[in-house]
């Protein structure tokens, strides 16, 4: 690959910071994924994949959801040396697009939230979406945020519903990011409040 693991991964990591201090800020890692060599295990983005360098190594866990899981996980261990290990004991879970429906709902239901006393041990889902986009779907409010920013999600299910529920017991819960095929990223800690604008549209109708 012609992706420097210094450079160009500090630069990940500053734009990933970047989104989740600020929620519903969509940053582009299409400059670093473009210096990735082609050929990654069928079915993991090299966005994926470049969070997945980012975030990974020898001390931490993971877990890869999808069709290719097994062929990621090895792709992953390989070039991290990062353990797989089952989804209650990751740091970090990984979905694929073809994971299915269902899947997301299933790995905030499984993954580890932390402690009270050591919430920062709780996991990381990073997920593979359709188009990231500005617009009004999706209402973001909480730290970080002014008063309130919009957001599109092309991801079917109800994840904020079970996302709401593994969070309810703050500081415990688990943190997001969204990565789409356009190399877009969003990050949505567990600070932040989702409201879906049907929701609102709801409210004003009562």
């Amino acid at each position: 690959m012609k992706l420097d693991v210094v450079h160009d991964l500090q630069s990940v990591y500053r734009k990933l910071v970047d989104s989740t201090s600020r929620p519903g800020l969509i940053s582009d890692l299409g400059k670093e994924a473009a210096l990735l060599d082609g050929g990654n295990a069928a079915g993991c983005s090299r966005s994926l994949l470049l969070l997945a360098l980012t975030l990974l190594d020898p001390e931490v866990t993971f877990k890869v959801y999808g069709s290719e899981a097994e062929a990621v996980e090895a792709e992953i261990n390989q070039l991290t040396f990062a353990k797989a290990v089952q989804a209650d004991q990751a740091d970090y879970l990984f979905l694929l697009k073809d994971a299915g429906a269902g899947y997301l709902e299933h790995a905030i239901e499984n993954a580890n939230p932390g402690t009270f006393a050591n919430p920062h041990k709780s996991a990381v889902i990073i997920a593979e979406t359709g188009a990231i986009t500005e617009g009004d779907n999706l209402l973001l409010s909480g730290p970080g945020i002014q008063t309130k920013t919009g957001i599109n999600v092309e991801l079917a299910g109800d994840w904020i519903e079970k996302r709401n529920e593994k969070n309810r017991e703050y500081p415990t819960g688990v943190d997001l990011v969204f990565v789409d095929r356009n190399h877009q990223l969003l990050s949505l800690p567990r600070t932040t409040q989702i409201t879906e604008s049907r929701e609102v549209e709801k409210e004003w109708v009562m």
